[in-house]
């Protein structure tokens, strides 16, 4: 069935369906558990360090729209990107306090958020430019650092000192921002781009499948050539490998392209999906909600790990289907989120408001009215 909503809609639904599937990745890697055998650990080692790409080039993007939307509605990007990232850092330090033994990545998005505040405007080739120089860029610093500091990789929570925070954010902690931001530029490059073209929509799924496939095999073929990086101190070995969360270049490359390909296959596919994707839609429309309420039902309600990956799979499915009705009711009712309502425009102390230039305001004021058409 063909959609028949306008074209902007059906994009804007498949980022929604994409939003969704990195959601419910992250719960399956975070449910855990996985092993080296088989079907069940399979699928959570592929998610693995995919699904939280994905979840980041998606942000990369919705921040290329809201920076138009906020302008639209006369409050200034900056003041909306800042008041998302504030929130989602303090949500990011208070939920890293539950007992989940999950790595948060809130306060590093939320750092994400501040900086595209500031980085919005950059011209396109620099975008691009930024996303491989931090590709390659980012894991080098990431490597030298640790070999100079030793440093442990905890993620940042409500107690630390500010300078322990700062650091975890920017270098030693689980998903540090040297090398993250990285699919992040990649997301707001992406954001620049027609969408909603065939000819875009092809090269994401090309593109994608070639950087995705291309960079886990070439890794591969280096691993058999070198050997396994020594797992237990962090040396040039590890440059090699493309295992998730490694911080590594290949990895890095590997799961943007596959976050790409998801993309542009979904651009594809759900406006021919019709009505069928509303769940779905409704998912990816309060992703923020439905991140934190997975970490919350882990803490409070899943009672102890899963003994094994099989198990673990179950109760990720089991988790993904509360919060695909809860999601579903809600949209239903109402237009956003309850996370999401807070996101959505700063406290009037935080906002800036937008004028257009002197010049524009006087243009338009002085412009003629349209001349109406010669009678025939």
């Amino acid at each position: 069935m063909v959609s028949t909503q306008p074209r902007g809609t059906a994009r804007l639904y498949a980022l929604d369906v994409a939003r969704a599937f990195a959601v419910f990745g992250m719960v399956v890697v975070n449910v855990g558990p996985y092993t080296t055998e088989g079907i069940s650990s399979l699928i959570i080692r592929a998610l693995n360090g995919r699904a939280s790409i994905l979840f980041v080039v998606l942000a990369g993007i919705g921040v290329t729209f809201l920076a138009r939307r906020a302008l639209n509605k006369g409050i200034t990007r900056r003041s909306t990107l800042l008041w998302r990232g504030l929130l989602l850092f303090l949500l990011g330090l208070a939920l890293q306090l539950l007992d989940h033994d999950v790595n948060v990545i809130l306060t590093t998005y939320a750092a994400l958020f501040f900086l595209a505040a500031f980085m919005v405007r950059m011209p396109m080739r620099w975008l691009f430019w930024a996303a491989v120089a931090s590709t390659f860029g980012g894991p080098v610093i990431w490597i030298l650092v640790r070999q100079l500091t030793n440093f442990q990789i905890d993620p940042a929570r409500f107690g630390d000192s500010l300078p322990e925070i700062l650091a975890a954010i920017v270098i030693s902690g689980p998903y540090p921002l040297v090398v993250w931001i990285a699919p992040f530029f990649l997301g707001v490059w992406l954001g620049r781009q027609p969408l909603g073209s065939p000819v875009v929509q092809r090269r994401l799924i090309i593109g994608g499948a070639i950087a995705g496939f291309g960079a886990f095999g070439l890794a591969q073929l280096l691993v058999r050539i070198f050997g396994h990086p020594d797992q237990t101190v962090v040396g040039w070995d590890r440059l090699v490998s493309a295992f998730g969360h490694s911080q590594m270049p290949l990895w890095v490359i590997s799961a943007s392209g596959t976050a790409a390909l998801t993309i542009g296959i979904l651009l594809r596919l759900v406006p021919r999906a019709g009505k069928g994707i509303r769940a779905l839609v409704a998912v990816g429309q309060m992703p923020l909600t439905a991140y934190c309420a997975h970490l919350v039902i882990i803490a409070l309600v899943v009672p102890k790990p899963p003994e094994n990956p099989a198990q673990g799979l179950w109760i990720s499915l089991a988790m993904i289907a509360a919060l695909v009705v809860f999601a579903t009711i809600w949209m239903a009712n109402l237009r956003y989120g309850p996370l999401e309502t807070l996101l959505r425009r700063p406290p009037s102390f935080l906002q800036v408001t937008y004028r257009p230039p002197e010049r524009h305001r006087r243009r338009a004021y002085n412009r003629p009215y349209p001349r109406h058409p010669k009678r025939v």
